[in-house]
């Protein structure tokens, strides 16, 4: 028997698949337009430690990619990740929802992505988080959209 997908409400519309299965697809999005701009790429297993996309750009070693997605929301939404990954880019996968219309994904260097996020005080259970308002990354990041090339730029 096949398990049903949970149906979310998003914006005040059904959203017909799971929060996994975006998960999912946009990890492959990102590979996808990163083969398609000349960086050929490739989702690595579920549970991968650190990443999820792995890139081979052709004048450099093999480039590993964290992808977070979230549908857009203002207020207190957030996107991050933590410290101790392992990943030398971070893409940032934002769905349409509320003002947001389009579909838009920002791949940023791990040491700007670092140098941005917020986070709380080293002696709080939450030290190691690295975060992002889902509202303000198309501001913060507006220099890494479709940065599917990872250049190296602002």
């Amino acid at each position: 028997m096949r398990e049903q997908a949970t149906v979310a409400f998003v914006s005040g519309s059904a959203r017909q698949y799971t929060t996994k299965q975006m998960g999912d697809a946009c990890e492959m999005l990102v590979a996808a337009e990163l083969t398609l701009a000349g960086v050929p790429a490739l989702k690595v297993p579920d549970n991968w430690p650190g990443y999820d996309v792995i890139a081979q750009p052709l004048d450099r070693s093999a480039q590993r990619i964290s992808v977070k997605s979230r549908t857009f929301k203002r207020g207190a939404a957030y996107v991050g990740y933590n410290d101790y990954d392992e990943f030398d880019w971070l893409a940032i996968v934002l769905l349409p929802g509320e003002e947001l219309c389009d579909r838009t994904i920002y791949v940023i260097p791990r040491l700007v992505a670092e140098g941005l996020a917020r986070r709380d005080k080293p002696t709080s259970k939450t030290a190691a988080e690295r975060y992002y308002r889902v509202d303000q990354v198309p501001e913060i990041f507006a220099g890494w959209k479709s940065n599917f090339g990872l250049k190296h730029r602002a």
